[in-house]
């Protein structure tokens, strides 16, 4: 009987297989999409909102959610940050004056004249309960890095479960022009808030509809893993969190917005929300569900050419929408871990955070997994910012 050998092929082919470990270089993987540049990088606390002024100015905030904040705004400098617009008003404590300092700031954006930098400041720490007189939206001319306005909300519109999370201008309304500002509270009623520049005076709009609450039926994934709240000694427990992203219409007469646990983009007539006149059930009827953008995100941005971009932290990407209804992929990258706040800039770059909140020890029975440093990005896009 002639004897069988194996040809040095299929042998090596065999001892790969038995391995486990034949052409592991050769393995096909997920693709990067966009050219990303990496602006800075924090190795202290996280941060969320990002905000670029005309002039190249780069703003950030860090939230007080756990970690070691020493100033909740700074300005980044030569890939540092600096506290803004000064250490005083962000160093606030126990038993201070909660309407003269900043307490917890969750966004900071420059508003569409370039000059004006506003804080959002949601008053809340560790999201507990909203601080009495401390929620409000202050203006920083930054000519002269001074606070020119404070706008105070009054409890019957920053409500105490309110978490104010991020604003948008539209200045061409009424004498000084209007914000509109989501609230993104996780156990009590969601909202768009409307504020009157001029006057001051604000109001609750869509306040618990369900185009402004988290999708009951959503469930994330992100990293391969089902985004649920973990806490130690305590079920697992569902993860959801309402109206968070904003963004606006270049003829300011649509406001677009998303829950943070939703995969579906809305609008509303600005018009009908600007009115307070108007019967919310008027309002409620402009609403529309622009239907699914492609990932859960807390990201918003708009440009010129009335295209709404939108972050994706189930997918590490940032996506752009058009008012035709399609959606592209600009950004996808293994880096992109939680993609936050999105800023498009003059200089034709959208700026955003990275900050791995999917990480955070509320998810993992109390680890924290995140992995410093946090990371802001930009990407060239085509896009002219609104003015």
């Amino acid at each position: 009987m002639k004897r069988q050998t194996l040809k040095p092929l299929t042998t090596l082919i065999l001892v790969c297989f038995l391995s486990g470990m034949c052409w592991s270089q050769d393995l096909a993987k997920d693709r990067v999409i966009g050219q990303l540049d990496v602006v800075a990088t924090f190795s202290g606390p996280m941060p969320t909102g990002v905000t670029v002024a005309n002039n190249g100015r780069i703003f950030v905030n860090f939230p007080k959610w756990g970690d070691n904040v020493e100033y909740t705004v700074a300005e980044v400098k030569d890939g540092k940050t600096v506290s803004y617009p000064n250490a005083e008003i962000n160093r606030y404590a126990e038993g201070d004056d909660p309407s003269n300092k900043l307490v917890s700031v969750q966004s900071v954006v420059v508003d569409p004249t370039g000059n004006r930098l506003w804080i959002l400041d949601t008053s809340s720490i560790a999201f507990g309960p909203v601080k009495p007189g401390g929620p409000k939206l202050i203006a920083v001319d930054l000519n002269t890095n001074q606070v020119v306005k404070k706008i105070m909300f009054p409890a019957d519109v920053a409500l105490s479960t309110t978490y104010l999370n991020d604003v948008r201008f539209d200045l061409h309304r009424g004498a000084e022009g209007m914000a509109f500002i989501t609230d993104s509270a996780s156990t009590g009623a969601n909202a768009i808030i409307v504020v009157d520049l001029a006057s001051g005076k604000s109001w609750r709009r869509l306040n618990d509809h369900p185009s402004t609450k988290a999708d009951p039926v959503f469930v994330p994934v992100v990293e391969g893993e089902i985004l649920q709240l973990r806490l130690p000694g305590q079920p697992p427990a569902r993860f959801a969190v309402g109206a968070d992203g904003i963004a606006i219409s270049p003829d300011a007469k649509t406001l677009y917005y998303c829950p943070l646990t939703s995969r579906h983009l809305y609008s509303v007539s600005i018009d009908a929300l600007a009115d307070r006149n108007k019967p919310e059930a008027e309002v409620e009827a402009t609403v529309k569900d622009l239907g699914e953008k492609g990932g859960a995100g807390d990201g918003l941005e708009s440009d010129a050419q009335g295209r709404v971009y939108l972050s994706d932290y189930e997918h590490d990407a940032i996506r752009r929408w058009t008012t035709r209804g399609t959606i592209e992929t600009l950004v996808h990258d293994p880096r992109v871990l939680w993609p936050d706040t999105l800023s498009l800039a003059a200089d034709g770059y959208l700026y955003f955070t990275a900050n791995q909140i999917e990480r955070g020890a509320g998810f993992h029975d109390g680890h924290d997994l995140r992995q410093k440093p946090y990371v802001l990005f930009r990407v060239k896009v085509d896009g002219t910012r609104i003015q």
